[in-house]
């Protein structure tokens, strides 16, 4: 994916985050859910090939990883809009968010907020390019998106 297409759709996702804040009632729980789905395509677009490189299997790229980490921050912050109530599994079916997200809710939170925490960490070892450091920390930017999955999504 070129630069300027990546930056197209980030663009687009964030307005439509943007338009979910300010019209969450109005949004329907269709558009919702794929909002989420598309915040996370571009987190697992952008954090796959940081992966293959820390796992040896491509060669490793600092610029790349850079701008990887930089989009994996931007849309971990976008993410949470994709969460309203209205959107989980009860009401749209294709989904793979657990109920566990609204009945445990400050726990969702928080790990969300830890997600964001280390993706904002991994960007910003990214810009060292130091690849010791950003194996270590994309491990910790890994876990907690795993600690995620294990609790509020659907296998």
């Amino acid at each position: 994916m070129n630069k300027q297409l990546a930056m197209i759709l980030v663009g687009g996702i964030l307005g439509m985050g943007v338009l979910t804040a300010a019209n969450a009632a109005g949004q329907k729980p269709e558009e919702v859910v794929e909002y989420r789905k598309s915040v996370y395509t571009i987190i697992g677009w952008n954090f796959k090939p940081i992966g293959a490189m820390v796992k040896g299997e491509v060669p490793f790229d600092a610029a790349a990883v850079a701008r990887h980490a930089q989009y994996v921050e931007m849309m971990s912050k976008a993410a949470p809009e994709g969460f309203s109530k209205g959107s989980g599994p009860d009401v749209v079916k294709d989904t793979e968010a657990k109920p566990e997200i609204w009945t445990k809710w400050s726990e969702f939170q928080t790990k969300m907020t830890n997600f964001q925490q280390e993706a904002t960490k991994l960007a910003e070892v990214a810009k060292s390019g130091k690849e010791a450091d950003i194996k270590a920390q994309f491990g910790k930017t890994a876990e907690t998106c795993k600690a995620c999955h294990k609790e509020f999504r659907k296998d």
